[in-house]
């Protein structure tokens, strides 16, 4: 028992607001504050998986599953398990067993998420995550090495895969472990295979644009729906429809908006990597073409400038992208290019008519006026985007609502998204 609670220790520094436990909470009490819902469930849950590991071995469960723990405890916007839980109540499910299976499932989400993310910071060697060390240098750190030496960094990286597998893990079992129906747990586990091998896929590709150093305009939007759309708007909304047992047109037409929304905040994405500013978004300007990634953005300037012949322009690209030691100047070289070609007002264009789209779709599939469909409609604006301090606006006469554009997008995704 001293064990158990010294591992428990390590991960009760998040305090949660007091209240019933998942199996009694009303879902009205759960609408007022999904996201604490969320995280006292998790805690319950993550405080078994923890004990249970510190049965196997002290060292394991102090050093690696409390690590797990706390990352998944602490910070994130928790939108999955939210898109999951408005999903569920705007197609009307409100009883108790639904509601202790939402909660369940929308940590599950979080479990899944910490190993994407353990394993982006591996993937992407970033040396931070939420303004603390990614969990591959904490590791080494904890293991008493520096993670800038070699064994320290070897050591850090291959106990931070392990971690990942473990949140995975943790995220099946708690999956598996929640009490459903026969036919809801059917269409979950249906929605799940998909997701996990989705993201693997959405990791896979994007991993593999880096290294090649090229991606077409097509396999970006493919990239972006794997990586975001499918795996955090779609599918979660699917596990939610599914909960509440909605029929076949609503729970497509959901998961069309959910695939929108998802596309459309990846492309948004992209652009506040080049031209967000970093005072307000959080995230540092510029490492996406220090890193290389395969954006939509950066494929679309590429074949504009292709097309026009304009060598000037690729070879600015070909200097900056991938190049770690990118100065602020080429940064700015780079950004003129996405301007020049038009690049950065087609993304925006994109970005801005599949939101609309997404929005029409919601209103076809449920009732916006109530009270879940008016929260499900605000997460997918808050997911999709819109125009704020942190963009920049671009002028440009030619936008407009064009579902045909918006759907020629989702189009260009067949062969890895669109079911």
């Amino acid at each position: 028992m001293a064990r158990i609670q010294a591992v428990e220790h390590s991960f009760a520094a998040c305090p949660l607001p007091a209240g019933p436990g998942p199996s009694t909470t009303a879902a009205g009490a759960v609408d007022a504050d999904v996201v604490g819902a969320v995280l006292r469930t998790a805690r319950t849950v993550l405080a078994e998986r923890v004990a249970q590991t510190s049965e196997i071995d002290a060292s394991f469960a102090g050093d690696l599953a409390g690590r797990v723990a706390d990352f998944t405890l602490d910070g994130g916007k928790r939108m999955r398990p939210r898109l999951l839980w408005w999903g569920m109540r705007a197609c009307g499910a409100a009883d108790a067993g639904s509601t202790a299976a939402a909660l369940r499932l929308g940590v599950a989400l979080e479990l899944i998420q910490t190993c994407a993310l353990i394993h982006d910071d591996v993937m992407d060697r970033s040396r931070l995550r939420r303004g603390a060390p990614a969990v591959h240098i904490g590791l080494a750190t904890r293991a008493g090495l520096s993670p800038d030496s070699e064994r320290g960094s070897a050591f850090g990286t291959s106990a931070a895969v392990l971690a990942g597998d473990l949140a995975l893990v943790w995220a099946d079992d708690t999956v598996a472990e929640t009490e459903l129906p026969d036919a809801v747990r059917h269409r979950i586990r249906s929605v799940w295979r998909s997701m996990r091998t989705e993201m693997v896929a959405g990791q896979y590709l994007d991993l593999h644009g880096q290294a090649t150093g090229g991606s077409s305009a097509v396999r970006s939007i493919r990239t972006a729906c794997l990586k975001s759309a499918l795996y955090s708007v779609e599918r979660p909304l699917a596990i939610g429809a599914a909960l509440a047992d909605a029929d076949e047109r609503t729970t497509a037409a959901l998961g069309s908006a959910g695939r929108s929304a998802g596309i459309a905040f990846q492309l948004r994405d992209d652009l506040l990597g080049v031209f967000g500013d970093p005072g307000l978004t959080g995230k540092p300007s510029g490492d996406d073409v220090r890193e290389g990634k395969p954006t939509y953005l950066l494929a679309v300037a590429r074949e504009r400038a292709e097309a026009a012949g304009d060598e000037e322009a690729l070879a600015v690209l070909a200097r900056a992208v991938g190049n770690a030691e990118v100065t602020e100047e080429d940064l700015a070289d780079v950004r003129n290019v996405f301007e020049a070609t038009g690049a950065r007002g087609h993304v925006e264009r994109k970005a801005e008519r599949l939101r609309d789209h997404a929005v029409r779709l919601l209103g076809e599939a449920v009732d916006a006026d109530a009270n879940g469909g008016r929260q499900l409609l605000g997460l997918l604006h808050t997911v999709s985007g819109g125009r704020s301090g942190h963009l920049p606006a671009t002028p440009d006469d030619t936008r407009g609502h064009d579902d045909r554009a918006a759907a020629r997008v989702l189009t260009a995704a067949e062969g890895g998204c669109i079911r």
